[in-house]
């Protein structure tokens, strides 16, 4: 049975609790926020470092972007949290990072120079949400069909 008391909230608390995992040492300066709930390590780091932050975990092992997704806390400010999961397989590990973007400047720079993968991703994020990815090599609707003129007029 789930004990919600045995999750640990906090960068700080979070990272003494495990200070051998792969992702807490190469995040330990860029982290602003972080839990470990149901053995599942989330990591918040801000929108200007997700770059460097996605760089570092791949160059302690985390080889494979599982997926990149939005959830939308309006009318909550920060509206925006963009979510990536990424894993290690040599290391058998997940880490989950979180950037949150307010409403009124829901851009991130774009991972998808890094991880090629992510590129769908984040089509499909600034399709259904409006989240801009700076640096996006074709950022252009995925899903819902592009405005027409006629649409327009109506």
């Amino acid at each position: 049975m789930y004990d919600p008391a045995s999750a640990i909230n906090g960068k700080q608390a979070v990272f003494a609790a495990h200070p051998e995992n792969p992702a807490v040492k190469a995040l330990a300066e860029l982290a602003t926020d972080a839990k470990f709930d149901r053995n599942e390590l989330t990591i918040t780091v801000a929108r200007e470092d997700i770059l460097v932050a996605t760089k570092a975990l791949k160059a302690v092992g985390y080889n494979y972007l599982e997926d990149l997704t939005a959830v939308d806390w309006y009318p909550s400010e920060p509206r925006f949290q963009i979510v990536y999961h990424l894993l290690s397989i040599p290391l058998k590990q997940r880490v989950r990072l979180v950037v949150r973007l307010d409403s009124d400047a829901a851009s991130v720079d774009s991972i998808t120079p890094e991880w090629p993968a992510a590129n769908f991703y984040e089509r499909e994020v600034f399709d259904l949400f409006g989240v801009h990815f700076g640096g996006h090599p074709y950022l252009r609707r995925i899903m819902m069909p592009e405005a027409s003129p006629r649409a327009a007029r109506i």
